[in-house]
């Protein structure tokens, strides 16, 4: 009986899947959302406007890349390293699987082109070519780096295993974990913003569009970052603001690219509506 009901909500129309959400979002909290789990709050306040099974553990897949790029910005900051120096591309980076901006081994680039491969593109490469840029070369070093700043940002359910989430045993978030990730990431970086926000990028004259498909067809929506591998589904954290108010949705562990676009868009409909207050 439940997994012919779980068949019967992923079959439900975007209209109709919308509706149920909102009625559910208006109601005493239920599993609504077709994913494993997901979470809304106001961005600004931190207030949660909905929770569905937001600490169970999930393979993070590419929201990893979020860490990753919070750690490059803090060496910006620390001036560490320049957006202008020209990363040379080694052999393990260039030859990353999975998605990619297509490095070249021996290649030099540019560090805030390498965020961009990451941020738009989810460029497994790009996250390579940083991690050891920031950790002199060991990608394992990197990824101590990347749980030591877990663990200052109260993200107790999450361990991470590689710098672009490609899988690993024993890797994993959450999606409450996942929310406080990128809301000290976005305020202690403001202007990664202009990473997340772009509809594609340029490398040696290829244009890389963005992963987030929803960039281009919901106008409140203004970041963030995707991700999928088998043993997660469909992983997305969202951005967005209309009138003043600003929210950050995630959804992880949805079955479908489709399934997960239309929860994030329910939710945060259902979110503008409440205005930013707690339900």
């Amino acid at each position: 009986m439940a997994s012919r009901s779980r068949r019967f909500v992923r079959r439900l129309p975007a209209f109709f899947l919308f509706s149920l959400i909102c009625c559910v979002l208006s109601a005493p909290a239920r599993a609504a959302v077709p994913a494993r789990s997901a979470i809304l709050v106001n961005r600004d306040t931190g207030r949660i406007l909905y929770a569905q099974h937001a600490d169970i553990p999930v393979p993070p897949a590419s929201l990893a890349k979020v860490m990753t790029l919070f750690l490059a910005l803090d060496a910006v900051k620390a001036k560490s390293v320049k957006f202008s120096e020209k990363i040379r591309i080694s052999r393990a980076a260039a030859d990353t699987g999975g998605s990619s901006m297509y490095l070249r081994t021996g290649e030099r680039v540019p560090f805030d082109l390498l965020l961009s491969g990451m941020a738009v593109a989810s460029g497994n490469d790009a996250a390579v070519a940083v991690a050891q840029r920031l950790a002199g070369g060991s990608t394992s070093r990197f990824v101590t780096m990347m749980n030591r700043k877990a663990a200052v940002l109260g993200m107790r359910r999450t361990l991470f295993k590689t710098p672009n989430g490609l899988p690993a045993l024993g890797q994993q978030t959450t999606a409450r974990d996942m929310m406080l990730l990128a809301r000290a990431y976005l305020r202690a970086h403001p202007a990664a913003a202009r990473f997340h926000a772009a509809h594609f990028f340029l490398h040696r004259g290829r244009t890389l569009p963005t992963t987030n498909s929803l960039l281009n067809v919901v106008d409140s929506v203004d970041g963030l970052k995707t991700g999928w591998t088998q043993a997660s589904g469909y992983n997305i954290i969202v951005t967005a603001q209309r009138g003043g108010v600003r929210l950050l949705a995630v959804v992880l562990g949805a079955k479908s690219r489709d399934a997960r676009d239309d929860a994030v868009r329910a939710l945060l409909e259902s979110g503008f509506r409440q205005r930013g207050t707690k339900r």
